[in-house]
């Protein structure tokens, strides 16, 4: 199951009026294009963004859609949902190692989710990702985030240069030793939303 068709987004915080993190979303930005489109010029996101006066406070979103340029930015309130229980579904054929505008493909699975508030994707027994975070693990002193992410993101690259996690191989057999979770994008920080094993499900 892969994602067909470009082009590419990207979705940058903004906090009081500020992009954060643009580091790791200049650096993906450009793998992107240059493995996409083979391009070799690297854009600078904050050359080319620039923040409208009315968002100095508060929390936004800027969504950038590109190919081998950028194609359009928008400025979005940020609306935070609270996640309290993943299912758990299979699919060992799902590719999305780019963050393609098409989701089709994690659309699909969306729709297993039952009464839970998002999945959580196996794939090839071993555990990966929600439908729109990293996860990452805690095992009562360090935290843990899957080797095996389909799409490693800008929060992900971030805490891991800083040490604050690491990465392992975790399948579903492991949960068990596992006593919460955490979810992580470029809009949401470690400790934002945490998740009870318990909640993590199954069938």
């Amino acid at each position: 199951m892969q994602a067909q068709g470009l082009p590419v987004t990207s979705e940058i915080k903004i906090e009081n009026g500020k992009l954060c993190n643009l580091f790791f979303h200049n650096r993906r930005l450009n793998n992107s294009r240059k493995e996409l489109f083979g391009c070799r010029n690297f854009i600078k996101l904050e050359n080319i963004v620039e923040v409208p006066r009315a968002l100095d406070s508060g929390l936004y979103k800027c969504r950038l859609i590109y190919s081998d340029v950028i194609e359009k930015i928008e400025f979005l309130p940020y609306l935070k949902r609270k996640i309290k229980s993943l299912k758990i579904v299979f699919c060992d054929s799902i590719e999305y190692n780019y963050k393609y505008e098409n989701r089709e493909c994690i659309n699909e699975l969306l729709k297993l989710k039952k009464n839970c508030d998002d999945i959580l994707i196996v794939k090839n027994k071993k555990i990966t990702d929600t439908s729109f975070t990293n996860i990452i693990f805690s095992d009562g002193e360090k935290w843990i985030t899957p080797s095996t992410p389909l799409l490693t993101g800008t929060k992900m690259e971030k805490l891991l240069s800083e040490k604050k996690i690491i990465y392992s191989d975790i399948s579903v057999n492991d949960l068990k030793y596992l006593p919460k979770a955490a979810i992580i994008n470029s809009m949401l920080d470690l400790g934002d939303n945490l998740i009870e094993i318990k909640n993590i499900v199954v069938g």
